[in-house]
């Protein structure tokens, strides 16, 4: 078996069990773990065009799903709006904040971009806290469900299965066209790049609004799947588990971030008491990693791959009889 088809392999069995879940278990605990992973992925995924395909080291993207959380909450909420509709002006603020932000943010250099979205994260999870008249501050708020089939946690899990597979197939799209290859060259090498006429900060930019737009939707799916959100659930440890589940699944690739987001939700829940060493965990995780497959388990898929992969066949060499050939056309000759 090649690498062209190990990959969608793996992705076709994801995909099964993921079909199948709700019939395979009726644990309810694991099948809102579950749907926590698809949502996550929703945000992860996209993400990881920019920080596994662009090279953008971005760490705040928890900033976006809290923006996206409180503005679901508030719109379908007090405002009375369409959870559906909700969602998507969730994703489009944060779409338009990702623009203001990724403006100047994206010139700077790797590093201090990596700390400019960090400081993002921590702003507005301070406003969060602070602004009590439109957040309730500490308090919280109470996230309202969707309307029928999908207000049950199967018919949510649904849901989320079917966004989380529609941003795949976006993503994937992306990542193996010119765009691709576009954000590809961009972090390799933005002097190559920029000589074969590919639009570095555009790309840069494009890239980022449209990771801030699904980060948005996440935070609108994560605030329905715990039912109520406080600034708690926004800390920066959060939008670093997003970066180092990109780092463990391999850049430039769509199936090992989704291996690796799918590892670290699943520690917290399956660990039981030692769930307060999560942090330890996700550190360990990442060091065995990066010690050992530092391209994550996308490279460990290729490691794999090319086990499987038949030996080439041994070309057979012919060698003509010269000495036949010049008695059988000497006398003609």
């Amino acid at each position: 078996m090649s690498q062209s088809y190990l990959r969608p392999a793996i992705v076709a069995v994801f995909a099964v069990f993921a079909a199948l879940l709700p019939y395979i278990t009726g644990n309810i605990y694991y099948l809102h773990v579950a749907t926590i992973i698809g949502v996550y992925w929703v945000l992860i995924a996209t993400l990881n065009l920019l920080v596994g395909f662009t090279g953008q080291l971005s760490v705040g993207h928890v900033g976006l799903l809290a923006i996206g959380a409180y503005a679901f909450c508030l719109l379908a909420g007090p405002q009375g709006w369409n959870p559906f509709l909700a969602l998507l002006a969730g994703g489009a603020i944060c779409a338009v904040i990702g623009l203001l932000l990724g403006l100047p943010s994206l010139r700077l250099p790797g590093f201090y971009f990596a700390m400019a979205t960090l400081a993002f994260g921590l702003i507005v999870s301070e406003l969060a806290l602070a602004e009590q008249w439109l957040t309730n501050g500490s308090v919280g708020m109470a996230a309202p469900s969707f309307p029928a089939p999908f207000d049950t946690p199967w018919g949510f899990y649904w849901l989320v299965l079917g966004i989380a597979a529609f941003v795949t197939w976006m993503t994937w799209n992306l990542a193996r066209f010119m765009w691709g290859r576009a954000m590809v060259a961009l972090r390799d090498s933005t002097v190559a790049a920029s000589s074969v006429a590919v639009p570095i900060y555009l790309t840069k930019l494009l890239v980022f609004v449209f990771s801030g737009f699904t980060a948005g939707v996440a935070g609108g799916l994560y605030a329905t799947s715990q039912s109520y959100i406080t600034p708690d659930a926004f800390i920066v440890n959060l939008g670093i588990y997003f970066f180092v589940a990109i780092v463990i699944g391999g850049r430039g690739v769509i199936i090992g971030p989704f291996i690796g987001a799918a590892v670290l939700a699943a520690i917290p829940e399956l660990v039981g008491p030692l769930a307060k060493y999560g942090s330890f965990f996700y550190g360990f995780i990442l060091l065995v990693v990066v010690l050992v497959i530092p391209g994550g388990f996308g490279e460990l898929i290729d490691r794999l791959a090319e086990k499987l992969r038949p030996a080439p066949r041994q070309a057979t060499r012919i060698e003509p009889d010269l000495d036949r050939l010049r008695s059988a056309i000497g006398p003609r000759a």
